[in-house]
């Protein structure tokens, strides 16, 4: 078939496959395929490729490259890296988490890290003795184990649920996040209302529900939390995440791959089977080009639209439900809790108003349509561990990035205003913050070229403007479960009702998060693997 005016700047017109979506999925797909000597076009509608997963200077005249969007790295399979040779490292955080409390008026802090007897000395003072110390081991223990054995199965075929019980073959933690409700083990395991709560909060990332939701959909974020890397070690990628993308880049092109921004694609006409037709639009008019096999690196509600089928709408919508607050300060601030060292509190994630009791308090007003009175969050410090992303002369002069994850705050609460709702939330979530310093955040914050505080906030009606994310869902629909009992699964969880046609994005079964792995499961079924 011959591509009309649109398609002048391809170098063919018929590809073994054409990728819809240039993010971090979409490459890893178009590295594996290249590098097997397939064809491969990778069509992407804005003018530079990485989707969620790019490092950007959002701060005008400021010499600062932050992940704006996605900023930790736990689910990338080593096996990626190696695989494509990827000139990307990680660095991991010497301190897992601080949590700030004040408890009979005096401030105090939870710091998982620094070794274990500080740990558990830590412990202690929150909760009077070692028991729920012991308890946090014990339980992530079981976490670990199951981790080791769950995530190599994320690029292998796909299992069934019986397969991946009998691999597990611990029946206890299948059951405690296979099949009942979070809340249920954090109430049994854990005594106190503040460890509860930071367990609870790897449920919750990106994701609406209640501890005790019956669909599980918390265990099933909770699950991807734990097992990345085999560790459930969350790490910072070097160079900002954009360093992931520009890597895959260069390895989908040294295999042959050839990218084009600026080419959005509109449609796919396919039987399922005969070469598909891929419509795009560029700014010159459109075009069309003619693949083998189509992967769709979008969310499977665009994958609907493109196929001119009905997408899902109403309750089975996806919804995000988090605020994304990018910030540059010129000094980290002082804690109330002097036992600590701010680099070490912000170094880890810094827990705000996270308590169990706290989150569902908050999951409760959100339910009800209304922005959480406490809002809970989270934060940390790129820049602590990697300094690169900073300019010369801030790094010299103490400046540090900070990011705030704010968590149940869906979708829905910003429709009819999303700027004043934006504020607003921003204002509540950093008072928050603020009860557990001794200066006000807004006094560290570093002022841009034009003079205005370096400070941006994100919600999900903001990422659905910018990344087409549905409804802002960072995971482009709820998590799904590693495993596949239904014929529609596929043998690598990125199959569709059409033969030719793979979904290689976050909405794939085993997608969501900076992992690769629909990518790479995309590119193993093309290649029959």
């Amino acid at each position: 078939m011959t591509a009309n005016s649109g398609s002048r700047g391809l170098a063919q017109d018929v590809y073994d496959a054409v990728i819809v979506g240039g993010g971090h999925n979409g490459l890893v797909a178009a590295a594996y395929l290249a590098r097997a000597g397939r064809s491969v076009l990778v069509l992407e509608r804005l003018g530079h490729t990485g989707g969620a997963a790019v490092s950007t200077r959002p701060f005008a005249g400021v010499d600062a490259r932050l992940s704006r969007y996605s900023y930790l790295v736990s689910l990338l399979p080593a096996k990626i890296v190696r695989d494509l040779g990827l000139r990307f490292a990680v660095r991991r955080r010497t301190v897992s988490s601080y949590t700030p409390f004040e408890r009979d008026g005096r401030p105090g802090g939870l710091l998982v890290g620094g070794g274990e007897t500080r740990t558990r000395e830590s412990f202690a003072k929150l909760t009077g003795s070692d028991r729920e110390y012991e308890a946090w081991r014990d339980f992530y223990g079981t976490t670990g184990r199951l981790a080791r054995k769950v995530f190599p199965t994320l690029t292998e075929p796909l299992p069934t649920r019986a397969r991946l019980r009998a691999r597990i073959d611990d029946e206890a933690a299948w059951r405690m996040l296979f099949e009942e409700p979070l809340g249920r083990a954090l109430e049994e395991r854990f005594a106190d209302d503040l460890v509860r709560g930071v367990v609870l909060t790897d449920g919750l990332i990106g994701t609406f529900a209640d501890a005790d939701d019956p669909s599980l959909v918390q265990n099933r974020c909770f699950l991807y939390h734990v097992i990345g890397g085999g560790t459930g070690d969350w790490d910072v990628p070097v160079g900002g995440m954009g360093a992931l993308t520009d890597a895959l880049g260069a390895a989908a092109r040294a295999g042959g791959a050839r990218i084009a921004t600026g080419h959005e694609v509109l449609r796919i006409h396919t039987d399922g089977t005969a070469p598909a037709e891929v419509v795009f639009r560029t700014a010159t008019g459109e075009g069309t080009v003619v693949a083998r096999t189509v992967l769709v690196n979008a969310s499977p509600r665009a994958l609907a639209e493109l196929l001119g089928e009905t997408p899902d709408t109403g309750a089975t919508a996806p919804e995000g439900a988090q605020l994304k607050v990018n910030m540059l300060l010129s000094r980290l601030p002082r804690l109330r809790d002097t036992s600590v060292d701010p680099r070490e509190a912000f170094g880890g994630t810094f827990h705000v108003a996270e308590g169990y009791e706290q989150l569902r308090r908050a999951h409760g007003e959100a339910a009800g349509g209304e922005l959480p009175s406490v809002p809970p969050s989270e934060l940390y410090c790129h820049s602590l561990a990697d300094p690169s992303i900073l300019g010369p002369e801030l790094a010299g002069q103490g400046y540090q990035t900070l990011t705030l994850f704010g968590l149940h705050t869906p979708a829905r609460l910003f429709e009819k205003d999303n700027r004043q709702a934006r504020e607003v939330l921003l204002t509540a979530t950093l008072a928050q913050l603020d009860a557990h310093l001794a200066e006000p955040l807004t006094d560290c914050l570093a002022f841009d070229g034009d003079g205005r505080p370096c400070i941006e906030a994100k919600t999900p009606q903001d990422l659905e403007r910018e990344l087409r994310l549905p409804g802002g869902h960072i995971f482009h629909r709820d998590l799904s479960w590693p495993y596949g009992d239904e014929a529609d699964a596929g043998r690598w969880g990125v199959e569709t009702a059409h033969g030719n046609v793979l979904l290689c994005g976050a909405g794939a079964v085993r997608g969501g998060g900076v992992s690769g792995i629909p990518g790479h499961n995309a590119a193993m079924a093309v290649l029959g693997r």
